[in-house]
């Protein structure tokens, strides 16, 4: 019975050390934080990219905007919406198009890091990262919310993930 025992606390002490080991390991993360501190921490995989989506506050249109993380930045790389009208550029990409009742633009490849959006509940703001849509916009004064890429351990992003998990998806744009 003794001997079981010591076998047992062996593997959990290797456990917990691997464990911790993990927590201390740096990867590189999409981090959303606003007054409060971080809200919002994703691990970047390949070929990551997320959308901001919101209501044009003079449109009162769906606006969507797709950006890619690369080599540490953000970059903008397309924007969609319904209609032109202020503030709305006439081209911005390589290539502008009519989708589906959407003007797309493509190949913008513009690095904006970091992010900041001032996130109205007006305009509800919502993010896409990993085939979830995740609530921006809170009723009140409007955050401000900056988006950036950083290298840290999984132990300094817990309560971003924590953040993450719990947020309902709040489903198409």
């Amino acid at each position: 019975m003794t001997h079981f025992r010591a076998g047992a606390f062996g593997v959990c002490a290797a456990f917990l050390l691997a464990l911790a080991g993990l927590a201390g390991w740096p990867r590189t993360w999409l981090v959303v934080r606003d007054a409060q501190g971080l809200r919002y921490a994703f691990v970047v995989q390949q070929q990551p990219r997320f959308s901001l989506a919101w209501t044009h506050s003079v449109e009162k249109e769906n606006w969507v905007e797709t950006f890619r993380i690369d080599q540490g930045s953000i970059a903008l790389v397309s924007t969609r919406f319904k209609t032109f009208g202020a503030g709305v550029p006439d081209h911005a990409g390589h290539e502008t198009r009519l989708e589906n009742g959407w003007v797309v633009m493509d190949g913008i490849d513009r690095i904006v890091d970091p992010l900041a959006v001032q996130a109205a509940a007006a305009e509800r703001y919502r993010m896409r990262y990993g085939g979830r849509w995740f609530a921006l916009s809170r009723p009140g004064e409007a955050p401000i919310l900056t988006f950036a890429v950083r290298r840290a351990p999984v132990i300094a992003m817990w309560r971003g993930m924590v953040g993450a998990w719990r947020a309902p998806d709040t489903g198409k744009p």
